[in-house]
């Protein structure tokens, strides 16, 4: 029970967020992913690189299991930790 809040949480957060435009179009592919659709990549244990953005007070208290922190201020200095080939999913 506690999980799904935390991922829903997540997630409206995250689609808030991504509410916003862009300066300018994203010079690779972005797609949006439902709540419900990460919730069966994680219970099937496919690859996922779930990263939570938020500030590492809030990742402490509740987070995703097998989520990494990387708050958003500091992703573009640790973007190496970032996988370029596979799926990741920022909330």
């Amino acid at each position: 029970m506690r999980r799904r809040l935390l991922l829903t949480t997540a997630v409206a957060g995250a689609l808030l967020l991504g509410a916003a435009q862009p300066a300018a179009p994203p010079d690779y592919p972005v797609k949006f992913i439902k709540v419900d659709d990460l919730r069966a990549l994680l219970d099937r244990r496919e690859k996922v690189d779930v990263i939570d953005v938020r500030a590492p007070a809030q990742y402490t208290e509740m987070h995703i299991d097998g989520a990494r922190s990387i708050p958003l201020r500091t992703v573009d200095a640790r973007a190496e930790e970032i996988s370029k080939t596979g799926r990741v999913v920022f909330y």
